[in-house]
């Protein structure tokens, strides 16, 4: 495992060294001039040329890419553009939304993603299982934004029930606790209810998958056979052997714990991570982009080892054919 753990080391640094060059090069060619934006249409061109001189931006791209590499292994991701402030902390500010938002997400989808895909794998009744298929199918497939309009559409123009966008109401400072956390909560339902219902469709899937290819097993054949009741058969064989796509995907989740579904935030005006990158996107504050791309691809590749352990442990078969090697 030490070996094979150096290797996967060794590669995640070179697919966050890929990453964060690709973006950099991508920055560079994408259209706008971030110093225009900053100071606007009325700046005289030598306020333009000092603002650009002030930004290093009047160098050769490949010395700033090379004093930008310098200074992020020193752990400074440059400062914002916009607001002045180093990205790290623009960045930190925004994520306990997006942790709290990605965090209750997660905790609602694998259940209930798991919950259904168990239901399809072991059912011996195919509408429901055709049903429950077409169902995580449309959940997978539909775009966060689109479902998050469509709930924006329903919950709050037709039937005025729920607020659309924000974490709190403009009057939220001068309510009381309770009524302050209900208004928090009521503000959470929509973004909560997108990401979990497009979750769960994708475990889901994975989960249905995993227990249709370990129903056949001899082990599980064999437990069946010695008469276990279906809730055993279920629990110690089917499900911990076919947790390994799953744990891998959960794995894989890790980075949206730092940087959002982006798309969602956007729509609902979510305070987070998402938000701010898209804010950054559009006013072409590189160092916040690039700070967030280079935490993303770090958890990507954090996230992909913990899934591989996770897979390591759930699956005996791994760990024999590891001994074995």
């Amino acid at each position: 495992m030490p070996a094979s753990l150096a290797v996967r080391i060794f590669r995640g640094i070179a697919v966050v060294f890929g990453v964060v060059t690709l973006t950099f090069l991508l920055l560079q060619l994408a259209p706008g001039d971030p110093v225009l934006r900053l100071l606007g249409a009325t700046a005289t061109p030598e306020q333009i040329e000092a603002q650009r001189h002030a930004l290093g931006f009047d160098r050769p791209v490949l010395l700033q890419y090379v004093e930008w590499l310098g200074r992020a292994l020193h752990g400074d991701l440059g400062t914002s553009i916009v607001l002045g402030r180093p990205a790290l902390q623009v960045l930190g500010q925004a994520w306990p939304a997006t942790a709290l938002l990605v965090s209750l997400s997660i905790l609602l989808s694998y259940p209930i993603g798991i919950l259904i895909g168990v239901v399809q794998g072991t059912t011996r009744k195919p509408r429901l299982d055709t049903a429950l298929s077409v169902l995580s199918v449309a959940l997978n497939a539909l775009p966060g934004y689109w479902l998050g309009l469509m709930l924006v559409i329903v919950c709050t123009y037709w039937l005025r029930m729920l607020p659309a966008f924000g974490a709190a109401g403009l009057d939220a400072d001068f309510l009381s606790t309770w009524d302050a956390l209900q208004d928090r909560l009521r503000h959470l339902i929509l973004p909560l209810t997108t990401l979990t219902l497009i979750g769960a469709g994708g475990v889901a899937r994975f989960m249905r998958g995993t227990i249709r290819d370990v129903s056949g097993a001899p082990f599980v054949v064999s437990a069946r056979a010695k008469g276990l009741p279906p809730s055993r058969v279920i629990v110690y064989h089917l499900l911990r052997n076919g947790l390994g796509p799953v744990l891998t995907l959960l794995g894989l989740s890790l980075p949206a714990l730092f940087s959002g579904a982006v798309f969602v935030e956007a729509i609902f005006a979510w305070p987070g991570v998402g938000q701010v990158l898209v804010q950054a996107v559009l006013a072409r504050d590189f160092p916040v982009v690039m700070a967030a791309t280079t935490v993303g691809a770090f958890l990507v590749v954090l996230g992909g080892m913990l899934a591989d352990l996770g897979a390591w442990w759930a699956d005996p078969r791994l760990r024999t054919r590891h001994a074995e090697s």
